[in-house]
């Protein structure tokens, strides 16, 4: 008779802790996959960049790429004006609708 009760009571705590581990499993393939595979997309697409491709950044700039280094770019914007960024401040999903592509 004890034996039973103690396995309900086993039961009984261990079945708190599936609401938990269910919102745990939701959050991860809701939240924290779908971010990693767009970052992954990110990345992909900055290390594809070339001169001569438009591209937008994150501040809004839209531009076409002169120049680029390992960590850098040089956007020429409005009439010959040029500007140094950082590769990472190049916005995948704006570039890709400013170029009519889909994202």
């Amino acid at each position: 008779m004890t034996a039973t009760i103690l396995l309900q009571a086993a039961g009984g705590g261990l079945m708190s802790f599936l609401p938990m581990v269910l919102i745990i499993i939701v959050f991860y393939f809701f939240m924290i996959r779908p971010q990693m595979n767009k970052a992954k997309e990110h990345k992909k697409y900055i290390e594809t960049l070339k001169k001569g491709d438009k591209v937008v950044t994150t501040a809004g700039i839209h531009g076409r790429i002169v120049d680029l280094n390992e960590t850098t770019l040089v956007l020429e914007v409005e009439s010959g004006t040029k500007i140094r960024f950082d590769k990472s401040a190049v916005s995948l999903e704006a570039s890709k609708a400013a170029n009519g592509t889909k994202a």
